[in-house]
Parts: structure tokens; C-alpha cells; sequence
């Protein structure tokens, strides 16, 4: 300031000496006193300057403690800053957010919103929450969504734009204030992000593929079996509904809680036969499900059986051939010996869908290998033998 405060005084001087009048005396004085000043202030510049560099190249150590004493001061007054961590220590500590607080600190910078919304973080939270139920089918599913949302932008009105819209529309951009043209800033969330997936999730307003352990709040015509459906998240009550395949009118059943839903194991429509490939290694003792359904109308469901003894066997382990024989005998012991649901007789050579309308029709078939899928059937066991 004081630099320019005599620049335009010797300005103002010099610019009456290019005139014809003579300069007054003090005038005069004035002028060469500015030019003195002038080459006073450029030389203690180029003196500090020469200091500051020597300072620099080789500081005492009493210097560099009282400097550092002073920054730590500085520091202590300002506060410090997320953004001035290092990156991998400001991701280390976005990892350990939960998804609200993640979306709470997007909100605070541009800068956080794009790292916040990262699919490292999301595809974590994702893992965790939603794991256990996005099997290929919710995940063909999300990716049709995906599809279908940017079609409908595509053929939005908003970009059906006749000529002299268009034509104004490109004259404002021209008029546009630098502030707003300065940089285009990104007003909504990547479709195809992982947070966008789990926030749809999460609404409840992406509706996926899942099967349902005892649909219809475990009715006693269900017990032990696991049907496809499509569902839905309630955010509110941390359970979902289900809308099931339609036979006459649709079914829907709310309040699902999470340990009734699994994804589904094989990925095939529940209206077609599954094509068994483990009939060959069936023996007594073995846990599998099968389908069934009441009628060729209705879709399939899964249920839950184990290998069994054929009639002629004894159950000895020493006499038992029955891994030899053709027919594979199936037991459903969550009903009474009695009941026609019972037992059932497949062939393991020739297994097609067998059955008539009057005991339904029994599918295709698959062993369970792992310890989790038996213990899940056997948490749903019914308190009492059905008819």
C-alpha cells in the first residue's frame, strides 16, 4: 500500500514537470524526495529478500523452535482441517462411518460428497447389510432398473426441445454469469453407483427377488418350505413385504423378518423344473429339497426333506443298499407317520416331474452340503407334528 501511495504521488509530479508552467520549489524538493524514497523501498525489498534466503539456507536452531512455537500457535487458533489430512488417513476414517453418516458428511464440500460416494465405501455396506439376499437375480434385477431409468430420462420431456427453446436456451448459456459457468457442478447420484443401489434398497423402492421360508406368516400349508417372491424393505420397521408369483389374485404378505429370506440358491424361473445332478450320489441320511407344487398352474416352491430308507431295508448300516437301488425314498418328518405328505419315491436314473393333481407334483431336486442351509430348516421346525 505504502508502495503505491508513493508511486502515485511521484506520478502526479512528474506528470506536471512534461508541462510548460515551471515547478514551484517545494514542488521540486517534493519530487526528488519521492525518487529517493522509491530507490529506498526497492533496495530494502532486495535487502530483506537476500536475508530471508540466507535465514532460510541455514536457520539457527533457537529460530527454528520459536518459529515452530509460533505455527503451532497458528495452528491451534485456526483448527485443523479433515481436508488437510492425508488421503489414506481421511479414507481410513470414512471407512469406519456408518452409510447416515457417510451421506451426512457428503453434504459438507464437493470435494467429500465425491469421495463419500465412492463404491469402495458403499459396496462395504452393501456386503454387510444386503449380502445375504442379493443373489444373481437381484443383481440381473437392479442392472434392468438401472436400464429403465436412463431410458426414461432419454425420452424425458424436458429433452424434447423445440427450435426456439432450443435457440434461447443456447443464448442464455452465453449470457450466463461467470459464477454459474464457471464449473459444472454434478447435481444428482450416478445411477449405476453402489450407493444409489443401497439407497434403493434402503427406500424400499427397488423391489428384488428373494425366496420366503413359511410365506403367508408360516400357514400350516407352507411349513418347511421356501417360495420365490418379490420384496420390498420397510426402513421403518426393519422388515419387508413380499408379492408372490400370481395364481386367480396376487398374494402379498407384509411384516417379513430378515431370518425368513434367503437368496435364491439356483438361478432359474420358479415355474421351471430343475435339472437334478446329484441323484447318483443320494444316500440315507442326506438333506435335500425339492420341488413342488399343488397344480401345473402354480409355480414351484422348495421343500425340505431327508433321504430315507426304502421299505425293504432294515436301516442297518451293514445291510443297508439302498445308495444301489433305482428309487430314492424321500421322508417330510414335520408330518405324522400317517399322512399322505409323508413320504415320497423318485428315481434317480430317470427323475422327471412325477405326481397328479390329487397329491401335487414333485420337481427337480438338490442335495444340501452346507451346515448353515440344514441348521436355517431346522431353526423352522414346527412346535407340533402336521396331519
Amino acid at each position: 500500500m505504502f508502495y503505491l501511495l508513493i508511486s502515485f504521488l511521484s506520478f502526479i509530479l512528474l506528470s506536471k514537470s512534461f508541462s510548460y508552467k515551471r515547478l514551484l520549489p517545494w514542488e521540486a524538493k517534493m519530487s526528488l524526495l519521492t525518487a529517493l524514497l522509491l530507490s529506498w523501498f526497492h533496495k530494502s525489498r532486495l535487502a530483506l529478500n537476500f536475508f530471508q534466503v540466507l535465514w532460510v539456507s541455514d536457520p539457527p536452531l533457537n529460530s527454528i523452535i520459536t518459529c515452530s512455537t509460533k505455527l503451532g500457535n497458528l495452528e491451534e487458533g485456526r483448527g485443523i482441517s479433515l481436508l488437510d489430512l492425508p488421503k489414506l488417513a481421511l479414507e481410513s476414517i470414512l471407512d469406519r462411518l456408518s452409510p447416515s453418516e457417510l451421506c451426512k458428511m457428503a453434504n459438507v464440500c464437493t470435494y467429500l460428497r465425491d469421495v463419500c460416494e465412492d463404491d469402495y465405501f458403499w459396496e462395504k455396506h452393501m456386503k454387510q447389510k444386503w449380502g445375504n439376499l442379493m443373489g444373481n437375480s437381484a443383481y440381473k434385477e437392479w442392472h434392468l432398473h438401472i436400464a429403465l431409468k436412463r431410458r426414461s430420462e432419454l425420452s424425458s420431456p424436458s429433452q424434447k426441445k423445440g427450435l426456439f427453446s432450443s435457440y434461447f436456451g443456447s443464448w442464455s448459456l452465453l449470457i450466463r454469469p461467470k459464477s454459474e459457468s464457471r464449473g459444472k457442478i454434478r447435481s444428482s447420484l450416478p445411477i449405476d453407483s453402489m450407493k444409489a443401489w443401497y439407497q434403493s434398497l434402503e427406500s424400499g423402492k427397488l423391489w428384488f427377488p428373494a425366496q420366503v421360508y413359511n410365506r403367508e406368516s408360516g400357514h400350516a400349508g407352507f411349513i418347511l418350505s421356501c417360495y420365490d417372491a418379490q420384496i420390498s424393505y420397510d426402513s421403518q420397521t426393519n422388515m419387508f413385504k413380499a408379492r408372490y408369483p400370481p395364481h386367480g389374485r396376487r398374494a402379498i404378505e407384509e411384516n417379513i423378518l430378515w431370518n425368513r429370506l434367503r437368496a435364491p440358491p439356483v438361478d432359474i424361473p420358479p415355474h421351471v423344473l430343475h435339472v437334478s445332478e446329484c441323484l447318483a450320489d443320494l444316500k440315507p441320511g442326506d438333506h435335500v429339497e425339492i420341488q413342488w407344487r399343488k397344480s401345473k398352474e402354480f409355480s414351484y416352491g422348495w421343500w425340505y426333506g431327508v433321504v430315507g430308507h426304502l421299505g425293504a431295508c432294515d436301516g442297518s448300516a451293514n445291510n443297508c443298499h439302498c445308495c444301489c437301488n433305482d428309487n430314492v425314498m424321500l421322508e417330510f418328518s414335520q408330518y405324522s407317520v400317517g399322512s399322505r405328505w409323508r413320504k415320497t419315491v423318485i428315481n434317480r436314473k430317470s427323475h422327471k416331474e412325477v405326481g397328479n393333481e390329487a397329491d401335487g407334483y414333485y420337481g427337480g431336486l438338490r442335495k444340501l452340503y452346507k451346515a448353515e442351509e440344514i441348521t436355517r430348516w431346522k431353526c423352522l421346525w414346527p412346535n407340533r407334528v402336521l396331519e
